[in-house]
């Protein structure tokens, strides 16, 4: 079943979002006025109602944010939480012959575009691994976030606004993650997070001599000595 709808689903709509310039907003200013990542959030938002309409699917936006896509089984219990993104980064120099970021090319089991690992391929496998499975008697949760690639600077302001619609998650599988080879499956076990802070740091106004400051503190005026020695 999966393979077919991989080759019948998936990869059709997953080479249109490879051509939606999606680009992240660290990467765009602009990207509320050029409208690639609401594109991108409609495509994968239509896929999913297509699937199955007992797929309850919405795009969630607050004002001033990138748009999450949220999609849920109507399971009961406590939920399993699938964390994805659907931002790209830019294409980031020239690509060999014959490829480009945003034309998907299709080589042998291959896709190439830019996003389609990193990580446009998430919903569709999420998707398709809940209807494998029949639905699954439990809640499962869907999240595509579009701010990823910038440090995911929205994504905190959308787990608090979706809180109580989401609960408290019993498992977190996060759809982005190290892949060193592409002929056997690969897990990462560990904790998620990002951390941003302001940090000030104070140097020397001038000369101490060693007697008084016996320690190694920088210089404004020279890479880092021993003051006074």
């Amino acid at each position: 079943m999966i393979d077919a709808a991989w080759e019948e689903r998936i990869l059709p709509a997953l080479a249109e979002y490879t051509r939606i310039e999606c680009l992240s907003p660290a990467f765009d200013p602009d990207w509320a006025e050029r409208g690639a990542i609401t594109a991108a959030a409609e495509l994968l938002g239509a896929w999913a109602r297509e699937q199955d309409r007992g797929l309850a699917t919405e795009i969630v936006q607050l004002p001033g944010r990138t748009p999450v896509l949220l999609v849920e089984n109507g399971g009961t219990g406590e939920p399993i939480l699938i964390y994805g993104h659907m931002d790209k980064q830019p294409p980031l120099g020239d690509w060999r012959p014959g490829l480009s970021a945003f034309e998907p090319v299709r080589e042998g089991d291959l896709l190439y575009g830019r996003g389609t690992a990193d990580d446009g391929y998430a919903l569709f496998a999420a998707v398709t691994a809940l209807l494998a499975a029949d639905g699954g008697r439990g809640r499962v949760v869907i999240l595509i976030e579009a701010s990823e690639e910038s440090g995911s600077p929205d994504l905190s302001a959308y787990v608090e606004h979706l809180r109580t619609r989401i609960g408290t998650p019993t498992l977190v599988i996060c759809l982005d993650s190290g892949c060193l080879s592409y002929d056997r499956l690969w897990l990462t076990s560990s904790l998620r997070g990002n951390l941003v802070a302001n940090v000030r740091v104070d140097v020397l106004t001038e000369g101490v001599h060693s007697g008084r400051g016996a320690v190694v503190v920088s210089d404004t005026a020279q890479d880092p000595v021993a003051p006074g020695g």
